[in-house]
């Protein structure tokens, strides 16, 4: 039996602050962004080379704040410097035997990390 995580619910405060934190900052594509009716709008996001996405909107996720979602990048380095050019506010790099992370939150305290896992640790 296949079970695949596709799509994560997160609450926020304002929907166009996220979206644009999201799309313009961090470069998650913008898959959908929907009035289906009744004053609702749903956005989802997903990150580049992922098959996992995100969505927001009018009582999606109302409560809950995420932490430690994990984006797994080839370079953390890199891709640190690109979210910091990007005007997103990330941590160090932390060294945690190999394994590297670098955290940063969004506008609503959802935590996120990069980290990187070099080939040649077998976790």
């Amino acid at each position: 039996m296949d079970m695949k995580l596709e799509l994560i619910p997160l609450a926020v405060s304002d929907i166009d602050t996220s979206k644009a934190f999201y799309a313009d900052q961090v470069g998650f594509n913008v898959d959908h962004d929907v009035e289906p009716g009744n004053g609702a709008r749903v956005v989802q996001l997903t990150p580049p080379g992922s098959s996992c996405s995100i969505a927001f909107g009018n009582g999606i996720g109302e409560t809950s704040i995420a932490r430690g979602l994990l984006l797994v990048v080839d370079d953390i380095e890199e891709a640190r410097n690109e979210l910091l050019s990007r005007n997103v506010e990330v941590g160090e790099v932390e060294d945690m035997g190999g394994v590297k992370f670098a955290w940063f939150s969004d506008p609503d305290g959802h935590s996120w990390g990069l980290q990187e896992i070099p080939v040649n640790i077998s976790l």
